[in-house]
């Protein structure tokens, strides 16, 4: 290469994304060795009987290139990885990849061309990593807490077998609300960012009281649109309750009460979805999940941290969810 090329393409490397650098240092350095990875697993474990929690263990060989260990106590056998969402999982030299691919929100099958695997082993892979932050939502909200709910439209991708005609490609939901074609979903989010979301069978007081009850706390004051509903829940669950009259213009109460965090997050939300070109219904707590994960990161770079989460071993991402 000449060197006034060589100048341009080194000038270019700051534009490049995340994930056409992790493929231009395969490149230049060669796939990241199997072992790599497995260090890290090992490393990053505290060799624990995950059965009767007794630390007298011996080595037992190895599986799958990590080390295998034997309980002195109750004799079970387990690896670094046992009891995670990934065990038995294979191609660990990509896992950093894939969790970079996550990161960075690419489709099952771009995250299949940048880890080199088939998209199905990717479709089976993104739901694998995403069982823990999926289910690690905030359980405690606290000061003002803000409510309202956002819509779906119902999505049987990828299933063989509908209990409906089959719709036309391209076809539109005119139906706003809570019709048949539609999931609501319910976001709380408090000021400080902890976040929780439901997906609901109908919005009434039966479908939003049970999940409002065990994050809120009685002296939370408690901000959502003027539907009946939220009145309703409110009363019932005896805290302070702010409605904002949207359809009467009005926004923010006392320059404080407002719900325009929560309506934000859906915002981002939506967006953020748009790039799936539809989610199935079945998986769509996962995809709540995910972006949940990503919202409430700062800075987030490192693959490693995507595949703590993945294993449970991301101390931070629980504390935020424990706020």
């Amino acid at each position: 290469m000449k060197a006034s090329d060589f100048r341009e393409w080194v000038g270019k490397i700051t534009q490049l994304s995340r994930g056409q650098k992790e493929q231009t240092k395969h490149k230049l350095g060669g796939m990241v060795p199997r072992i790599e990875v497995a260090k890290w697993l090992e490393s990053s474990f505290e060799p624990i009987c995950p059965v009767c929690q007794s630390n007298h263990l011996y080595r037992w060989g190895y599986q799958a290139g990590l080390q295998r260990f034997c309980c002195r106590m109750c004799k079970h056998t387990f690896t670094a990885i046992s009891g995670t969402p990934l065990a038995r999982q294979r191609h660990k030299d990509q896992w950093l990849n894939y969790s970079a691919a996550l990161i960075e929100g690419l489709t099952v099958r771009a995250s299949a061309r940048q880890c080199r695997i088939d998209k199905n082993t990717s479709f089976r892979w993104r739901h694998r990593f995403l069982t823990l932050p999926a289910a690690a939502k905030a359980n405690h909200l606290e000061g003002i807490v803000e409510a309202d709910e956002t819509f779906f439209p119902v999505s049987c991708k990828g299933q063989r077998q509908l209990d409906r005609p089959p719709r036309k490609r391209g076809k539109q939901i005119h139906m706003r609300g809570t019709g048949k074609d539609q999931v609501p979903v319910l976001i709380v989010r408090d000021r400080s960012g902890a976040t929780a979301d439901f997906m609901l069978d109908a919005i009434d007081k039966k479908a939003i009281e049970p999940p409002l009850r065990t994050v809120l706390e009685k002296d939370v004051i408690f901000c959502s649109d003027g539907a009946a509903v939220y009145r309703s829940v409110a009363r019932s669950l005896g805290i302070t309750h702010r409605p904002v009259n949207l359809a009467a213009g009005v926004r923010v109460i006392a320059g404080v009460y407002h719900i325009q965090n929560v309506n934000a997050y859906h915002s981002r939300l939506k967006q953020w979805m748009k790039r799936f070109h539809g989610v199935a219904t079945q998986y769509l707590e996962n995809y709540l999940g995910w972006f949940r994960w990503l919202d409430q990161q700062e800075n987030l770079s490192s693959p490693i941290v995507g595949l703590q989460a993945a294993l449970g071993r991301e101390n931070q991402f629980q504390l935020l969810t424990n706020t």
